[in-house]
């Protein structure tokens, strides 16, 4: 009984450490790529890629697109109810606070696409890939900032949390934008109603959760079938669920955000670092290493560049402060930490590269290879930062 409770103990402090789901995330993707490399290799692809005995979404027929399509639709959701939140009444509702975070996002996602473009230039087939160096991991990052341990200004990790949700907005827009083909105009225009109707009933002043959830499904199905990547849906969903405060300071958003985050950190994601980050690192990929290198020198050295650099700029021109008590030594930190691109980086991969399997696992090499540096060199350089150093 002693060992029961004390494992309850323990998992109970887990679930409430930022660390934890960063913690989870990485033994999933060392599982996935032990197994890939494993006799079981042939067994797990099976498990994830054969057509299911039964689906019920045609489209969806093995357990990797319910995952990537399914599942990671409910991750945007949450990340949509984030960002909501945060440029409602958080560190992106402040146009002064707001100004330096933004400005350092865009900059780290356009420097490691430009990187990656420039080391792919003679290979106009791998251009489809530019976005996915421009990506940052939340959990991963927040958590390795969590490992440092204590003494580091705590404006850092808010500046860290809100450049990876201005990140994730980003990666959104881009997968919009330059990851649609072929649409089917008939559920689009079912999308657009179903959204509408949301708007409405949010405009209407309905706070049960309901609504908002079934609006949300609904939503997801439509724009699965209408060339649109079905997680955009997510995002979209997200918006239109009410921030306002009851007299409790209870909102639907801040229910649904609170109710969803557990799972989201400790199974959704996790299953996706199963599903997705499994590569056989003894396999032959081809004779050039333009693509793994172009993403992970454009995770280390484009978001160093782009989102220290931009703060630099900032500084010297007036148009925004760092955060308040960081040194040149955390931004750099931080900067690094921007450089884990994990779970938006292997998404983004595959829907660059959904015909060619093998340019797909020349991506996870690069990603997990340029996030692993970045996870390292921030760890270190953080290390022991919590006295100022200019």
């Amino acid at each position: 009984m002693a060992g029961i409770e004390g494992f309850a103990a323990i998992r109970g402090k887990l679930a409430q450490s930022e660390a934890a789901p960063g913690i989870v995330l990485i033994a999933c993707a060392a599982l996935a790529i032990l197994i890939a490399n494993s006799p079981l290799a042939a067994a797990w692809h099976a498990l994830f890629h054969h057509p299911l005995p039964w689906t019920p979404v045609a489209k969806l027929d093995t357990l990797h697109l319910w995952i990537n399509d399914g599942l990671m639709a409910v991750f945007f959701f949450v990340v949509g109810l984030e960002i909501k939140r945060e440029v409602l009444a958080g560190e992106l509702s402040d146009a002064r606070r707001r100004r330096l975070p933004v400005l350092a996002a865009v900059a780290g996602m356009a420097v490691p696409a430009l990187i990656y473009l420039a080391i792919t230039a003679g290979q106009p087939a791998l251009h489809r890939g530019w976005a996915i160096p421009s990506a940052t991991d939340i959990a991963f990052a927040i958590g390795v900032l969590a490992l440092v341990g204590r003494g580091l200004p705590p404006s850092l990790r808010l500046f860290l949390l809100t450049v990876a949700i201005v990140d994730d907005l980003g990666a959104v827009v881009v997968i919009a934008l330059f990851y649609t083909s072929g649409l089917k105009l008939a559920w689009l225009g079912a999308s657009a109603l179903i959204l509408a109707a949301l708007v409405l009933v949010n405009r209407m002043g309905v706070r049960a959760l309901l609504p908002y959830l079934a609006g949300a499904v609904a939503l997801w199905y439509t724009v699965l079938h209408s060339g649109i990547h079905a997680t955009v849906a997510g995002v979209l969903a997200a918006m239109t669920v009410p921030l306002a405060l009851n007299r409790r300071h209870d909102s639907p958003l801040l229910r649904l955000e609170h109710a969803l985050v557990a799972p989201n950190g400790f199974v959704i994601v996790p299953l996706f670092g199963l599903a997705n980050a499994g590569v056989a690192l003894g396999a032959d990929f081809g004779e050039s290493p333009a693509l793994p290198l172009g993403i992970a020198m454009g995770l280390l050295l484009g978001k160093q560049f782009g989102i220290l650099g931009s703060i630099l700029v900032a500084e010297r021109l007036g148009f925004a402060h760092r955060p308040e008590g960081a040194s040149l030594r955390h931004l750099w930190g931080i900067a690094l930490l921007c450089g884990i691109g994990f779970t938006m980086s292997l998404f983004i991969a595959g829907l660059a590269f959904p015909e060619t399997p093998m340019l797909v696992e020349e991506a996870k090499l690069g990603i997990l290879g340029g996030s692993l540096v970045s996870a390292l060199a921030g760890l270190l350089v953080l290390r022991g930062s919590g006295r100022p150093v200019v």
